[in-house]
């Protein structure tokens, strides 16, 4: 597994398909929990449904990637925003891309894409599952999550994805769980997006409600097109892979 060497971290990467000299790039951007190894087999069928490169990465704190300083910034997806994605980008020479981001990922993509002045083409935005603000639904469900984990099962699932589980689940519940993280909202970053965008969810997310889903709608400065799955939680594209795989294959060739 390589690693990219930035200014402050090491993180681990993959590539499928084409390079990005040769190819636009799927950029893929996990979840809270997630990791490049969690995201399985899944990009490399994309990228060959599609004959685009795509490139797959463990955030700092994430996989096999360098540990995060702890306890994290209530503003710490603005900070993969800003300085972590742009630089991984340049380091990797991407030139021109679609972002597909679930979750937290889908909620990095949205600050990335409606902050403006990349130097990287972006021609659309594929978010699953995505978190424009903070709902009771969302606490009580990462309240539990920490229930689970500290009764074991979760923490076993989840260690076969990161180095130091302890250090990326902990990372993620406390900020989220932090009273200050309660206001945290990304909805003005909306009306500056305008590259098309496919927005898609489970009707029963228990991560978050469907009014993520209206509000990009409503608010983006783009075309929306949103996919709802029935009988479906926080992650479509476990739930339904040929589902979610085909959506995404019809929305990049509109």
């Amino acid at each position: 597994m390589p690693f990219l060497s930035l200014k402050n971290c090491k993180l681990e990467y993959e590539w499928h398909g084409p390079g990005p000299s040769h190819s636009k790039t799927l950029v893929f951007l996990h979840g809270g929990l997630g990791s490049l190894a969690a995201w399985q087999d899944y990009p490399a069928q994309i990228a060959k449904a599609t004959g685009l490169g795509a490139l797959v990465y463990s955030r700092i704190g994430y996989g096999n990637s360098d540990p995060a300083l702890l306890p994290r910034n209530i503003s710490f997806m603005h900070e993969e925003a800003h300085i972590y994605l742009p630089n991984i980008l340049q380091a990797l020479e991407v030139r021109n891309a679609v972002l597909i981001g679930h979750s937290d990922g889908g909620s990095i993509a949205i600050i990335y894409c409606g902050t403006g002045g990349s130097s990287v083409q972006i021609d659309g935005l594929i978010l699953e599952a995505p978190h424009v603000f903070v709902e009771n639904i969302t606490i009580e469900s990462i309240s539990e999550s920490v229930r689970r984990y500290e009764a074991g099962e979760l923490k076993n699932r989840l260690s076969k994805y990161h180095r130091d589980v302890d250090h990326t689940f902990f990372g993620w519940s406390e900020v989220w769980l932090n009273p200050k993280f309660r206001s945290w909202n990304i909805e003005e970053f909306l009306p500056r997006i305008t590259i098309p965008s496919l927005v898609m969810q489970g009707e029963d997310d228990e991560f978050g409600t469907l009014a993520h889903v209206e509000s990009i709608r409503k608010k983006s400065g783009g075309p929306v097109t949103t996919k709802i799955f029935p009988e479906c939680g926080h992650r479509p594209h476990k739930r339904y892979p040929d589902q979610t795989m085909q959506a995404i294959v019809n929305f990049l060739c509109l």
